[in-house]
């Protein structure tokens, strides 16, 4: 690696917009945007780390998901309405993200017996399957992350804590629920 390579491989653009932006406007506020900028990157490693685990799979971790709240569902169905809410995914990304697993046969959709005007998404036989068979890689990868599970702990308790200071009213619900 050249010494150019090797500079520019350990820069930090986060560390240098801190800088930056303490030096044109306040530490305060660079602080702030510095975390957010570090939290988007590190959900973006962690996210793109369990893409690739299960891209032998033909899932992504949304229809990894999806799957595993169906799996654990006492009916092994949810109306879609609830699947938007704990997922939080807006109306066309579930359908999209249902229709992209029931065209693999991963799962159905059918009317909900309990509300007619309600449509209850199963998981197949197929889609446990998948599911069991794609959970130990993808526990594999959590276990062995690059961070001290006390780090793991912290970054949880310091979400959550954000949240429920900003009102997240998926906390907010199962909390009280």
């Amino acid at each position: 690696m050249s010494p150019r390579s090797a500079a520019a491989a350990s820069f930090d653009s986060i560390a240098e917009g801190h800088r930056q932006w303490e030096k044109h406007h306040s530490i305060e506020s660079a602080d702030g945007i510095a975390v957010l900028s570090s939290a988007a990157r590190m959900t973006e490693i962690l996210f793109q780390g369990a893409e690739s685990v299960l891209k032998p799979y033909g899932i992504t971790f949304a229809h990894f998901e999806l799957l595993t709240m169906l799996v654990y569902s006492r009916r092994g169905g949810l109306p879609m309405s609830k699947i938007g809410a704990r997922l939080q995914l807006p109306p066309a990304s579930l359908t999209h993200t249902v229709s992209k697993l029931e065209s693999a046969g991963l799962v159905e959709r059918s009317r909900d017996p309990k509300d007619k005007r309600s449509t209850l998404v199963s998981i197949t036989d197929q889609g446990i399957a998948l599911s069991s068979t794609a959970t130990p890689a993808l526990n594999e990868y959590f276990t062995n992350l690059p961070m001290h599970e006390a780090d793991q702990a912290s970054v949880r308790r310091i979400a959550a804590d954000l949240r429920i200071q900003a009102g997240d009213e998926v906390l907010n619900n199962f909390r009280n629920s």
